[in-house]
């Protein structure tokens, strides 16, 4: 589908988040147009992304504020939307870069990744070798250091590139792409994917589809590092409900549907 076309889609707001209303082909057409554009960025909220917002606030908002294009990524969040009458499509950021990384190789685009060591990289380059790509491994805890930030900053600048994508977890990885877009000299576009890139290199395994299409793909990840994810899953993420109880008390107490 066509830029173009794609902005009949328009936006939806839902907990206090603009999320744009696109399919990942539509979103993926968009992005690739806006290659050789100043810098611009993508975000890809899911539930546990929503959570932490809310009970952080401030800048993180801001941040989502500023981003170009905001996609949601989460089935189960899109479901929570549709309970409320809201029409939310999801444009999974796994799906995204999996899209944008075939296409970009078939374009032989250059690419610049910063996160994934150098290892996975060059795993990645063995899988699409029409890629141009450029990294960087930027140090644990590097959002907290001033110099360190500058850094990643300078070589998205210096590595020009029609997509760059900022896998460091959030929110360094949205800090990040909000501090490059204010530096005002890089360009294309940035994409905040968390570990969508070890899904291509098969660093991590995603769920089969059939598992996807039914929302369940945080019990997948779940269960494949529970150590890791228990607390975000089983504590963390059912915080959502009570921010959907309090929208839907709102909208009605303003004399409105909850899609309003």
């Amino acid at each position: 589908m066509a830029g173009s076309q794609m902005a009949a889609f328009g936006r939806v707001r839902f907990l206090s988040i603009d999320f744009d209303a696109a399919s990942t082909e539509s979103a993926a057409d968009d992005i690739l147009a806006a290659g050789k554009l100043p810098f611009r960025y993508v975000v890809t909220p899911n539930v546990h992304h929503v959570v932490k917002l809310h009970e952080t606030g401030g800048d993180g908002f801001v941040r989502y504020a500023d981003a170009w294009k905001v996609y949601c990524d989460s089935r189960v969040l899109s479901q929570l939307a549709r309970a409320c009458g809201l029409n939310l499509p999801v444009v999974t950021g796994s799906d995204l870069t999996a899209v944008l990384v075939q296409r970009a190789s078939d374009l032989n685009l250059k690419v610049a990744i910063v996160g994934p060591s150098a290892e996975d990289c060059a795993i990645l380059a063995r899988r699409y070798p029409g890629l141009d790509i450029s990294s960087y491994t930027p140090p644990m805890g590097f959002i907290n250091s001033e110099a360190e930030i500058k850094k990643c900053i300078d070589f998205v600048v210096s590595h020009p590139a029609a997509l760059t994508f900022l896998a460091v977890g959030m929110p360094q990885q949205e800090i990040l792409a909000q501090r490059i877009a204010e530096q005002g000299e890089a360009r294309g576009v940035g994409l905040c994917i968390g570990a969508s890139i070890d899904f291509l290199t098969l660093k991590q395994q995603r769920a089969p589809l059939w598992v996807q299409r039914f929302g369940l793909e945080w019990m997948h990840r779940l269960l494949s590092d529970p150590k890791r994810l228990a607390r975000r899953y089983l504590i963390e993420c059912p915080r959502i409900f009570p921010l959907i109880i309090a929208h839907v008390r709102d909208t009605r107490s303003r004399g409105r549907s909850p899609a309003a």
